[in-house]
């Protein structure tokens, strides 16, 4: 039987609290790489917000990837472990 992505539940975004303090966790002047972390993160239960990713023909500066002061622990941990290679995908 071939399962679909329509057919995986998918958990709902957390949305970022316009009052959190926000921590900068990633910089890149890579636009895909940085909506990859933004992604990462997301699929961990991270609200996220990303600044800099520019639309239009001209991209240019960094990608900056925020989350709240709460879930930087374990966003900067999610983002050494992915960096280190030895991240394993999760069954949802």
């Amino acid at each position: 039987m071939i399962r679909y992505l329509t057919d995986i539940p998918m958990s709902p975004r957390k949305s970022i609290d316009p009052a959190a303090d926000l921590v900068l966790v990633f910089s890149t002047t890579s636009i895909p790489e940085g909506l990859l972390v933004k992604g990462l993160l997301e699929s961990e239960g991270i609200p996220v917000q990303v600044k800099g990713e520019s639309e239009g023909p001209y991209r240019m500066g960094p990608v900056d990837v925020w989350v709240p002061a709460a879930f930087e622990v374990q966003a900067r941990l999610i983002l050494e472990e992915a960096a280190s290679g030895n991240a394993e995908p999760t069954d949802s």
